[in-house]
């Protein structure tokens, strides 16, 4: 297999495990404070992180290392899960799935800036049709229905974009489950210390869904997903690679409907489904 298709394949098995992250979110802040929940998944998964780690005797990072570590660890372990955490007390999972359609533009942008990358032309006209048709699905939808929950999820994909690309070239150098795992170790003490400063004060009245959803975000979202996508965007080029986010949307739509019972409405399916064809023709181009 060559490295182009393994990068597409771990790069697609990321992204179906990313769309649970939303779903997940949204039963979780039912239960949990968001702020909470963000540190506390964070605060997991670097526990995990440090011992993957430790038992495989990873070499730490150098020096040069540390300042895309934190630009990883703002985007991806704070910025994007504490984001969209707060976005969907406004909003509903169906809806902000919708944004996740902008996310391989987010990504693409900071390929250029961050990674070096130079698609060509043509795949930006792929890449912007695809996000045009979600940002215009989200204003015929009315944002004034909750403009700060739309706001929050722009940006949390503009962090989240950021934090994609600038793993993404430091895994070239440092493997893509070490980027996540030393990114979320270093964010560790302090999620930690804030995990105890927002402890619940009673946790007898949070049911099993929440729990299964803050387990599901700590170790799948924040750590698994990362492994495979990482790996992908190295191997096949962030910006063509990162075009497998418009899929995102169609996972994350079919778990809203089928297990929040959320309203998945015609115009969210024929958006996705066109937005889902964009991404041949960005794919193509992509580098």
């Amino acid at each position: 297999m060559d490295r182009s298709t393994s990068g597409w394949i771990n790069g697609l098995v990321g992204v179906i495990i990313f769309s649970g992250s939303l779903p997940a979110t949204r039963v979780a802040v039912q239960a949990f404070d968001p702020i909470f929940l963000t540190v506390a998944r964070a605060a997991i998964a670097g526990t995990l992180g440090l011992g993957l780690l430790l038992i495989f005797r990873q070499r730490w990072p150098s020096r040069q290392d540390l300042l895309s570590l934190a630009i990883v660890a703002l985007g991806v372990v704070v910025g994007f899960p504490l984001l969209t955490a707060l976005a969907l007390q406004h909003i509903t999972s169906a809806h902000s799935i919708v944004f996740v359609g902008l996310l391989p533009l987010s990504t693409a942008i900071f390929g250029v800036l961050r990674g070096g990358e130079r698609p060509k032309p043509t795949f930006w006209l792929f890449s912007i049709l695809g996000s045009a048709l979600v940002a215009g699905f989200a204003f015929a939808q009315g944002l004034t229905a909750s403009p700060l929950g739309d706001a929050l999820m722009l940006a949390a994909i503009i962090a989240c974009g950021l934090g994609y690309a600038e793993g993404a070239k430091l895994s070239r150098s440092l493997g893509g489950w070490q980027v996540i795992s030393w990114a979320l170790v270093l964010s560790l003490p302090i999620m930690a210390i804030l995990t105890m400063v927002h402890w619940p004060s009673n946790l007898s009245g949070i049911a099993a869904p929440a729990w299964l959803s803050l387990g599901y975000v700590s170790v799948f979202s924040m750590l698994v997903g990362f492994v495979f996508w990482y790996r992908g965007l190295a191997q096949g080029g962030i910006a063509a690679v990162g075009q497998l986010q418009l899929l995102q949307p169609f996972f994350g739509l079919a778990l809203a409907s089928t297990l929040l019972h959320e309203p998945v409405t015609p115009a969210m399916l024929l958006v996705t489904l066109a937005v889902i064809a964009c991404v041949a023709g960005a794919r193509r181009f992509g580098k």
